[in-house]
């Protein structure tokens, strides 16, 4: 049991390091993400293994990598895009109503 918690959590924290390493300006905040990831992982490993019972680590492993993953993922912010204003139209000229 302690070594799945320790490898949920190490598992998390690789999670948010990659996260934050390939996409540094859609993740909000540097410590939110490094702490949502391994509670996460650790969230997903504790459940998953209540659910499945001792004797399955790699399907705990899996789950934690998911909800880590999962969970890191609701932090993730919409790219920011340039704001593009229409044309202005020409004087005089009619546009479709």
């Amino acid at each position: 049991m302690i070594w799945e918690a320790l490898g949920s959590v190490i598992v998390g924290f690789a999670i948010a390091l990659s996260a934050r390493r390939w996409l540094p300006e859609r993740f909000p905040a540097h410590a939110l993400t490094l702490a949502t990831g391994p509670v996460a992982a650790l969230l997903g490993a504790l459940l998953t293994r209540s659910i499945l019972g001792p004797g399955h680590p790699v399907q705990v492993m899996v789950a934690a990598f998911a909800v880590g993953a999962a969970l890191l993922s609701v932090l993730v912010r919409p790219p920011r895009r340039r704001v593009r204003r229409p044309a202005t139209p020409l004087k005089g000229h009619r546009t479709a109503c």
